[in-house]
């Protein structure tokens, strides 16, 4: 039922006070991260007068600090990439001894030359983005805001004083935060945030958790030379994903030096004159330097006031949105991670732009969230897009085909390591549609972006199958897997032989 108000004894829709009423701003964006700026610039652009507040920069989040670019920029995918690609480097040093590079038994690995990097990039960046919407004639503050109203927003700065502004749509865009489990002595773990800041390298490092987060880092610190036991609740990392990539994960892991401990939860921390000592429920105790707990974010909502304002949340504290990003109220929208959707950047840019769109040119469109490509940056990396055998089965009106491909890397064949890249393919077989593609091994995410397009497409394995390879490489065994691995009812169970 649309909202009315009484205006000198005339009843109007809300829709009609809102176009009648003056605002300073027509779009006040709370939270500059990447789906914050994304909104904010293309609703300027689309001739919307913009206003977006955010907290002041500081590698290391808090209630008080975060910085324009958001978590991804500044204390997320970027920083950790590049952590990545730092880890990497130990391994391909290794393999380079059978290619004829002659390297002496000792080499040096310097974290703070590396950390120092890292930091000069993403205040780099932080500028960058602040140009952007300076560019864009955005009007940037630096503060907190929340809101205090269906079209107005308090913001408190850097001295404490507060201002309130009014606007015609208010949109939140807050991001999340990690979380920490809630366990005697937590207090001595990290999270994600810390972990791209440590001031020394570990030697020992444990990890709880089974997500993203947890396998990157445990690859990354054993990457650089550390010893990393990995704890999770279930028989494999990655839940979700599809089993049998979740197992060859597993199996790299393992074959990368990491110690895996399923069905494993973290009970206790205690500080000691050697370290964190971690005592798990099975009775076992250890030793470690960092502790990070890597078991999963929640939205970023607990100061915004929203509540207050009649905006309703979900149970994890995230905004509630429709299909077009905008909550209950309707001048208060929101977009990424805040929302609980699918939390990528990505997917953040794309709800901005949608919202954008939406709001600012008449045309309302909605985010489509099929076929998008995501990878997990574990050394080496898993990349997905479609459906996985699992999900496939549930949504098959028929059978699945399923094909699939190990191999040993041609690098690999010279090098001496042994780890097998593998990949997927989900078919519907009645169709012939592609469904889901699957990837783990060097490269995987470049691989997979342009695999990406071809489902989006609607590709069908003939398609794939007409399609000439690049040789000699990798991405094409996705064109060359011709024989079907196997064919599964919708009412079978997938069977992996790995």
């Amino acid at each position: 039922m649309a909202r009315k108000m009484l205006i000198d004894g005339e009843v109007k829709q809300a829709s009609q006070v809102e176009e009648e009423a003056h605002f300073d701003f027509d779009l006040f964006v709370i939270g500059a991260g990447s789906g914050g700026v994304r909104a904010a610039r293309f609703s300027a652009n689309y001739g919307a007068k913009v206003g977006i507040c955010e907290l002041p920069f500081d590698p290391i989040s808090s209630e008080v600090n975060g910085g324009v670019g958001g978590t991804c920029v500044l204390r997320g995918c970027v920083p950790k990439k590049i952590l990545v690609y730092g880890a990497n480097f130990g391994g391909e040093i290794e393999d380079a001894r059978n290619y004829g590079w002659e390297i002496n038994e000792k080499v040096d690995f310097n974290w703070k030359t590396l950390l120092q990097k890292k930091t000069d990039e993403i205040v780099r960046l932080n500028a960058i983005y602040k140009r952007l919407l300076s560019n864009s004639g955005v009007k940037l503050y630096e503060g907190e805001g929340k809101v205090t109203g269906p079209n107005e927003v308090e913001l408190t700065q850097l001295d404490g004083t507060k201002l309130k502004y009014s606007a015609k749509h208010i949109l939140i865009a807050t991001g999340s935060k990690a979380q920490y489990i809630d366990i005697p002595g937590k207090e001595l773990g990290i999270t994600s945030d810390e972990a791209l800041s440590l001031e020394d390298l570990p030697k020992r490092a444990v990890v709880l958790g089974a997500g993203y987060i947890a396998v990157e880092f445990a690859s990354i610190w054993r990457g650089m030379g550390a010893t990393v036991d990995l704890f999770f609740r279930g028989e494999l990392p990655l839940r979700g994903f599809d089993d049998e990539m979740r197992a060859v994960v597993a199996r790299n892991l393992e074959g990368r030096g990491i110690n895996m401990h399923p069905r494993t939860n973290l009970t206790e921390l205690t500080k000691t004159e050697n370290g964190i000592k971690v005592r798990t429920d099975h009775g076992e105790e250890l030793l470690a330097d960092v502790v990070l707990f890597a078991t999963g974010r929640a939205p970023n909502t607990k100061r915004l006031n929203l509540e207050a304002v009649g905006v309703e949340l979900d149970k994890t504290g995230a905004v509630k949105v429709d299909e077009h990003s905008r909550s209950n109220i309707h001048s208060i929208w929101a977009v990424g991670d805040v929302t609980n959707r699918m939390n990528l950047t990505p997917v953040a840019l794309m709800e901005g732009t949608c919202f954008a769109k939406t709001v600012f040119t008449g045309q309302p469109t909605k985010p489509d969230y099929n076929y998008i490509p995501y990878a997990v940056f574990s050394i080496p990396p898993l990349s997905v897009v479609g459906l996985s055998e699992e999900k496939a089965l549930d949504q098959a009106n028929g059978d699945v085909l399923v094909f699939t491909s190990t191999f040993n890397p041609m690098k690999n064949t010279i090098s001496g390591r042994q780890e097998k890249t593998v990949m997927k393919l989900v078919v519907d077989a009645e169709t012939d549609k592609v469904l889901g593609a699957s990837m783990c091994g060097p490269d995987a995410p470049e691989i997979m972006q342009g695999i990406a397009v071809a489902l989006k497409c609607g590709a069908t394995k003939k398609q794939f199958d007409s399609t000439v390879g690049i040789h000699p490489s990798a991405a094409e065994e996705f064109v060359t897997m011709r024989s079907a691995t196997r064919r599964v009812t919708a009412s079978g169970k997938p069977k992996t032989n790995l």
